[in-house]
């Protein structure tokens, strides 16, 4: 009984990590584009070509 218990619990634990991690993975790129355009904006504001 205690076997299954921890069992249970492992794959609980195991369930969540996969969760949060697949939600990171749709939020690390969108994060990563938001980075990107900042990176590019700040970059070329203060310059202007004539």
């Amino acid at each position: 009984m205690w076997t299954v218990a921890a069992v249970a619990v492992v794959f609980l634990i195991i369930g969540a990590m996969v969760e949060t991690v697949s939600f990171l993975l749709w939020v690390a790129p969108i994060l990563l584009v938001g980075a990107v355009l900042l990176f590019f904006m700040s970059r070329s504001g203060g310059r202007r070509i004539p």
